[in-house]
């Protein structure tokens, strides 16, 4: 009983020192569950010294030293991993046999086979992924409960006389296995409060993402680019000051702040498989550079050491990610993940949110002008008065004409203004066509020249018809001569679909306004879909021709 009562004494006072160190920067590196070799370094130097000073302070009995070492190198391999606490247990063993008596190289082994084996538990609880039972009190008790049965049993087997061993595991057995397995799960305890205690911390940071928020509100909204990506990337690395940041889109790098900046580049395309894998899987990736290897993809001097990836959404859709960086030497706090996390969210709603103001816009306009399309006055006098002129010299005409703008109208009423295929596309223009060449006669040809491959490729509802009535309406309509409009579509080099309208009179002027269904609102609408890469390019020479060109993704057609 009495040694029961000096072990625990010392026990206390390790506790008393494992409480006041807790309220210190230092014993943060214990509540992380992945370790760098700083760190392991850091934790092999504290669990050594209390091996070293639980055999100091221990008890002489029988020739023999009843102490708390096995708390020191099971707790080392815990925390530290195989090769940790495999070093620790045999630098408390090594300090050990240096103190001589019968069971000194007993000690030794049993100390160094402490400290491995709660590094293979350590081991064995990354590789599945339950890195957070190192933090079970309970778990704690039991590898230290076992290690020390194990020292027992090493000490019978090794320690001559026999009789002497089996008399000293007599009595120090019950005290050793009792006061160590208890004293290691309240160690345990203190570090899973403080990391209970870190992780709430992440509740402060709601403060600082509030910041965050209210500096890079409205960026993001007038456009996901390299000039904005630039501007929050400032911003977020000034506010958690980690690393580096980035941000990509789903092809490249639009921005980038912080160590490493001489060679990741803005407007390169992403090298980096975390990076696609975040974008293909849609979820976040995390290479901590010890559990999950990380290694820069582009230059192996890169200072860079772990990364965090999280995609930014669009509605269903991943349309880039953000990306935190931590130097080599530094490790990647679960706040700053935690955080991370948060910003992805926050940036995707600032995305979504201008991406919906401006849909919300152009969607008011183009209906408002379709409206006025799906009952032009204008083209419906017209074409009833074509059907009238017509319908007693050539009633077959006149009725395939009527059908014909039946059609047109009915399509007109029923469309969404959603991605249509080309085929769609095309059918809703030879209705119009078809009344329009009645209605001039010989003075207007139409040639459409589209390979039947291509027409099963996307564009949105109303892109051809708009910008083809235009071309008779302020075109070939003012000409003496006849009117000659030509519709090509090809496959470009690099997968983009280009489709051109072109007609003979010549009589485009740049507009500075952007009033009328015509070309602005088609080009906008383009790159509000797909991107600022795409929409509407014009070329004209007066009097000769105009071209109107449309550059369309077929990627996902």
């Amino acid at each position: 009983m009495s040694l029961i009562l000096l072990l625990t004494q010392q026990m206390s006072l390790y506790m008393m020192i494992v409480y006041l160190v807790s309220k210190t920067p230092l014993f943060k590196v214990f509540t992380e569950a992945a370790t760098r070799l700083p760190h392991k370094v850091y934790i092999y130097f504290i669990f050594s010294g209390f091996c070293i000073m639980a055999t100091y302070f221990g008890e002489q009995t029988n020739d023999a030293i009843a102490n708390t070492r096995a708390m020191g190198a099971v707790l080392g391999g815990l925390l530290g991993g195989p090769v940790t606490g495999f070093l620790v247990g045999l630098t408390g063993g090594l300090h050990r046999y240096s103190m001589g008596g019968f069971t000194d190289l007993a000690c030794a082994i049993s100390t160094t086979l402490e400290g491995l084996s709660a590094g293979m538990v350590s081991y064995y609880l990354r590789r599945i992924g339950q890195q957070e039972m190192l933090y079970s009190p309970l778990l704690v008790c039991v590898v230290t409960f076992t290690a020390e049965v194990m020292q027992m049993l090493i000490i019978l087997a090794v320690a001559k006389p026999f009789a002497d061993a089996f008399a000293l595991v007599e009595q120090i057995a019950l005290p050793m296995l009792l006061i160590n397995s208890i004293g290691a799960a309240l160690f345990m305890s203190i570090i899973r409060d403080q990391k209970a205690m870190y992780d709430k911390m992440s509740s402060v940071f709601s403060t600082q993402s509030l910041r965050i928020a209210e500096r890079s509100v409205g960026i993001l909204s007038t456009g996901f680019n390299e000039e904005t990506s630039k501007q929050v990337a400032q911003i977020i690395k000034e506010e958690t000051q980690v690393g580096a940041v980035a941000i990509t889109d789903t092809e490249k790098l639009l921005a980038f702040i912080g160590i490493g900046d001489d060679h990741h580049i803005s407007g390169t395309p992403i090298s980096s498989k975390i990076t696609q894998d975040a974008i293909d899987q849609d979820r976040v990736m995390f290479a901590d550079g010890v559990n999950v290897p990380y290694a820069c993809s582009i230059s192996d001097n890169c200072q860079l050491g772990s990364s965090l990836v999280i995609p930014l959404r669009s509605d269903a859709e991943v349309i880039g990610t953000i990306k935190l960086y931590e130097p080599k030497k530094k490790l990647f706090l679960n706040i700053n993940k935690t955080l991370g996390e948060g910003l992805g969210r926050l940036l995707s709603n600032q995305i979504l949110y201008g991406r919906f103001a401006v849909q919300q816009n152009l969607l008011v306009q183009s209906e408002l002008k379709l409206l006025q399309a799906q009952v032009n006055p204008h083209f419906l006098f017209n074409a009833l008065n074509t059907i009238a002129a017509i319908i007693r010299r050539d009633p077959n005409t006149a009725r395939q004409l009527i059908q014909n703008l039946s059609q047109f109208l009915r399509i007109n009423l029923k469309r969404t203004t959603g991605l249509v295929t080309l085929a769609d596309e095309l059918e809703h223009i030879d209705s119009y066509l078809t009344i329009e060449k009645a209605r001039f006669i010989d003075k207007l040809t139409v040639n459409i020249d589209i390979p039947e491959s291509l027409l099963h490729c996307k564009l949105p509802a109303f892109t051809l018809q708009p910008i083809i009535e235009n071309a008779v309406k302020h075109g070939t309509s003012n000409m003496l001569s006849s009117g000659v409009i030509t519709v090509k579509g090809e496959l470009l080099a690099d997968e983009t679909l280009l489709l051109s309208v072109t007609d003979n009179a010549g009589l485009y002027k740049p507009k500075t306004d952007s009033e009328g269904l015509g070309m602005n609102i088609v080009d906008k609408r383009i790159q509000n879909i797909f991107g600022a890469q795409f929409g509407i390019a014009i070329n004209f020479e007066p009097n000769q021709y105009t071209t109107i060109s449309i550059h369309l993704p077929t990627k996902g057609s």
